[in-house]
């Protein structure tokens, strides 16, 4: 290369950078205050499960951007934390089932034994590596049965990731984050500015603008619920936001994790007298609610009228297409389940592994769909009529 080329390049770098300092900086286009189709509140929330994680990996952004483009009016994530402390989506605290760090052999004696909700758990545990770590394994199908072929492709998101998705959507997109195991990640993860679990968490929150009341104008704009299974957690930050709240209820013999309450206790009257002025509805695992023998729905439960009678919102989890997990009287037909569930049993929110299957039934039953697709229809006999002369 010759003297000239040589001072030509550092003189076109500095025109360069002379050219972007010059650049005016513009928003990205994602972040403009443009008008989005609002949230819908007409009928039961699509609560997207882990994502749809009934396609993709749960918890990775493909199921999360699959849920968003099947019509999912909600994305729900777990949240826990790094070893540095980092919040991250992610289920298990252990990271055996939905990962591929058994292919891992440099972190082979991270593997240990941890007290999880009274269980001796042995795994590899989200709180014993840091963010830069876990970015290096790849989300895989936690059941054997569903599409194998996206293991491998995806790594575990963080809390701002997962909100940047829903805040990135061409329509208005609510989060529902979990606060998960908050008691494990309160023991195994310190911050050095003293802060706890629940407090980081709310942090993001604010950070991207998460505020406001149920139904208020702040909280349509971004909507959000915040769910638990740990009461102390939503009561501690009820002080902290007044964005709403979920308590979540486990199966009939599983104690809360922070106070050690039945399920007996935990779904009384004086107890959901008591939620309620901190949460605005309740998640129960939906075998609670429909008890289940030999595979077939029982007679339901009298939780749901009860706690609308409080008016407390119901979202049960969780609903599946497959046959592993449809009760023979829904004749393996997903859509025979939610119909049960939407217009018998009446809940409020719906959360599923498929939001596809949950919009497609809704979008097919809805009155307004009805209405559209007669008009459709007359509008092609007419044309039909038209086109053969006759009027």
């Amino acid at each position: 290369m010759g003297i000239s080329s040589t001072c030509f390049i550092p003189l076109l770098f500095l025109s360069l950078i002379a050219g972007c300092a010059a650049r005016p900086l513009y928003p990205l286009p994602s972040k403009l205050d443009i008008h989005k189709q609002p949230l819908q509140t007409s009928r039961p929330y699509n609560l997207a499960h882990r994502g749809s994680n009934g396609e993709f990996p749960e918890e990775t952004a493909a199921a999360y951007m699959r849920a968003i483009e099947e019509g999912a009016d909600f994305i729900e994530t777990d949240i826990l934390a790094s070893k540095d402390g980092v919040l991250i989506c992610h289920h298990d605290v252990f990271l055996d089932d939905t990962t591929n760090i058994a292919d891992h052999k440099e972190f082979a004696d991270r593997k240990r034994t941890c007290m999880v909700q009274g269980v001796n758990t042995t795994g590899f545990f989200v709180v014993d590596f840091t963010l830069e770590e876990l970015k290096t394994l790849r989300a895989k199908q936690r059941y054997s049965f569903r599409d194998q072929q996206y293991n491998g492709k995806f790594p575990i998101i963080t809390f701002e990731e997962y909100i940047s998705i829903a805040l990135d959507a061409q329509r208005v997109v609510g989060i529902y984050p979990e606060m998960k195991n908050p008691v494990f990640i309160n023991q195994h993860v310190k911050w050095a500015d003293g802060k706890k679990f629940e407090d980081k968490f709310v942090d993001t929150l604010k950070k991207y603008g998460y505020k406001g009341a149920y139904m208020s104008k702040e909280w349509l704009k971004q909507p959000i619920f915040i769910q638990s299974f740990a009461p102390t957690s939503l009561v501690y930050i009820s002080n902290k936001t007044d964005s709403p709240k979920i308590f979540l209820i486990d199966d009939v013999d599983i104690l809360t994790e922070d106070t050690n309450q039945s399920y007996s206790e935990i779904t009384s009257d004086p107890y959901l007298n008591y939620i309620k002025e901190y949460c605005v509805g309740i998640g129960p695992w939906k075998d609670t609610v429909v008890p289940v023998a030999n595979n077939y729905s029982q007679m339901p439960t009298d939780l749901v009228a009860r706690a609308h009678a409080l008016d407390l919102q119901v979202h049960p989890y969780t609903y599946r297409n497959e046959h592993e997990f449809l009760h023979f009287n829904f004749l393996q037909d997903p859509y025979g389940e939610y119909d049960y569930w939407i217009n018998k049993i009446g809940v409020d929110g719906l959360f599923t592994d498929f939001p596809g299957s949950l919009h497609n039934y809704q979008e097919l039953t809805s009155p307004v769909s009805k209405d559209h697709r007669a008009s459709k229809l007359l509008h092609k006999i007419a044309v039909l009529i038209s086109s053969n002369g006759k009027v």
